[in-house]
């Protein structure tokens, strides 16, 4: 999953990045308000967690021109303690969540996965897709209860395929929902990854899950592999 953190601290916005990336999200960073939004119109992000103090242009500004724009990314505010005005301006203009500074990363990180379930149309915490379950927090795949060792990207890829089990996934929307904006889009780098994960999924176990959809992308369907059995 890919997330846009709006942060101008330097200090907060590093410690925001590496908190995301090292639980497996893509994650791009705008130290302005007008960054933001450029950045937000050209990729799209499963969630932007936003500043409303910020250079150029302030948060609920760019949310407001987001909506307006059509953009619909689940948007986590992030606030100081007396913006108790600007907070309810930005959940106005269709903002979903917020977090007062200083915030603890713990709650930040389970508002981003609340968000996800909430995007999803997932309410429970555990992600079942047949025999796979998925667990966000832990970063935790298993299949018949039996845990799968996945790398960081490998992880990040299944979790994606789970929340969108059943839908043809093309390289397009792989790569920009698995990977940042220093994704090489000539590379073969979503294909190795996703032989990587067959291997680990499907290979071991005898089965074809992950599908390819020629000339579309590829498909995570555990029903089709049931019913034909």
């Amino acid at each position: 999953m890919r997330i846009l953190v709006v942060e101008d601290d330097q200090a907060l916005s590093s410690l925001l990045v590496r908190a995301l990336r090292e639980e497996s999200y893509a994650v791009d960073l705008a130290q302005d308000g007008q960054e933001a939004e450029w950045l937000a119109y050209e990729n799209p992000y499963d969630i932007i967690i936003l500043d409303i103090m910020l250079p150029i242009k302030d948060g609920v500004t760019v949310l407001k021109n987001l909506r307006d724009g059509g953009i619909q990314s689940p948007v986590l505010f992030l606030t100081a303690k007396d913006s108790t005005d600007d907070v309810i301006k930005g959940l106005d203009q269709g903002g979903d969540d917020y977090i007062t500074k200083p915030f603890s990363l713990d709650e930040l990180l389970a508002r981003v996965r609340a968000l996800l379930r909430r995007q999803t149309g997932v309410s429970s915490t555990i992600l079942e897709v047949g025999p796979i379950k998925i667990d966000p927090a832990r970063k935790q795949v298993t299949r018949d209860g039996k845990p799968i060792d996945l790398t960081a990207k490998e992880y990040a890829l299944m979790e994606y395929f789970g929340r969108n089990a059943g839908m043809v996934l093309s390289r397009t929307q792989l790569s920009e929902h698995v990977w940042d904006m220093n994704f090489e889009p000539t590379s073969n780098v979503v294909d190795v990854y996703v032989g990587y994960l067959r291997n680990k999924i499907d290979k071991a176990w005898g089965s074809n899950f992950i599908k390819t959809m020629r000339g579309h992308g590829y498909m995570f369907d555990v029903e089709t592999e049931a019913s034909s059995n």
